[in-house]
């Protein structure tokens, strides 16, 4: 594997799950492979779980790390081809990536949507500039459309709390008081349609996703009738499309509670994480038994551990 941008790099998701959970077993097992080479981690926007995973998972490969936050260590860069760079912007990307290329052997990147111009976000400007001029491995850490890491860590997990017989996994929406961007659903979506289940969307009228990438997944408008005998509830809250980037509803309705969650077969309670508890869900679902958010953010190490395994093995 040359990159990691999109979970359908990946030559097969079910075997590199598998891959990833005996890996975490043993996850010194390969340090040797990443002796002597270094991966830079790169962020533009804020981060967690992203950053403690990868730099966790880079380390017990035996990688050196380096980490640069652009929002208040770098110089801010410019994106756009034979523009006058007479404004705010001091280095070009152009330059700015193979420098950075010289001193890394792998680059991993996490830069957020812009939620103003869809056009733009679409176009993934960052992430494909890096890999247009960067010349090494580069691998997505969240961009604007995608988070395939975070959708390897979900498809780990729900392997390892997987039912006898076929699962039914529902994505829902939940409010949220800001504009979020739509690539963990994007990618928990992709990821989905590589599974075999009964996968269903549900959100409010007009919070439809990227139809490119939903394709024909089962769309529900009523929540309480898609959490029906649910194996697996996973919650996410992301802003309007069509009126890209807007809030429109906020229905404190959509928060998942615990009486929804009796509507599901004894169902999984996921999150990515970071939640705003009570307003996405409630207490007693999130602090319940049968969530498994925290189990998620642990394997955010190994969704990272195997991605890298793969890369360091093909250079």
């Amino acid at each position: 594997m040359q990159h990691y941008t999109n979970i359908k790099e990946l030559d097969s998701l079910q075997e590199t799950v598998k891959e990833a959970i005996e890996l975490k077993k043993s996850e010194l097992k390969y340090k040797f492979l990443g002796e002597g080479k270094t991966i830079c981690l790169l962020f533009f926007n804020n981060s967690l779980r992203t950053r403690l995973s990868t730099q966790k998972a880079a380390q017990n490969l035996g990688l050196n790390t380096v980490v640069m936050n652009f929002g208040s260590e770098g110089w801010q860069l410019e994106f756009e081809d034979g523009i006058i760079m007479d404004q705010d912007k001091s280095e070009h990307v152009i330059e700015a990536a193979q420098v950075i290329a010289q001193y890394c052997d792998i680059v991993a990147i996490r830069a957020f949507a812009s939620l103003t111009d869809k056009d733009k976000d679409s176009a993934e400007i960052v992430i494909e500039s890096f890999k247009k001029y960067a010349g090494i491995p580069v691998v997505n850490m969240e961009s604007a459309t995608g988070h395939p890491m975070q959708a390897l860590a979900d498809a780990i997990t729900m392997e390892e709390y997987k039912v006898s017989h076929k699962p039914k996994v529902v994505l829902s929406w939940a409010p949220h008081p800001k504009a979020l961007p739509h690539a963990v659903a994007n990618s928990f979506v992709e990821m989905m349609q590589l599974q075999d289940a009964d996968f269903v969307i549900t959100h409010p009228e007009g919070y439809e996703l990227d139809p490119e990438i939903t394709k024909n997944s089962k769309i529900e408008y009523n929540q309480n009738k898609a959490f029906e005998n649910a194996d697996f509830v996973y919650v996410k809250n992301w802003s309007n499309f069509k009126e890209y980037g807007k809030v429109v509803n906020k229905d404190t309705n959509w928060m998942v509670t615990a009486e929804k969650m009796k509507l599901t077969n004894n169902g999984k309670f996921m999150h990515c994480l970071p939640v705003r508890r009570n307003v996405i869900v409630a207490d007693e679902v999130i602090d319940s038994e049968n969530s498994i958010v925290i189990q998620q953010a642990n394997n955010r190490t190994y969704s990272a551990q195997i991605v890298l395994k793969k890369i360091l093995e093909n250079l």
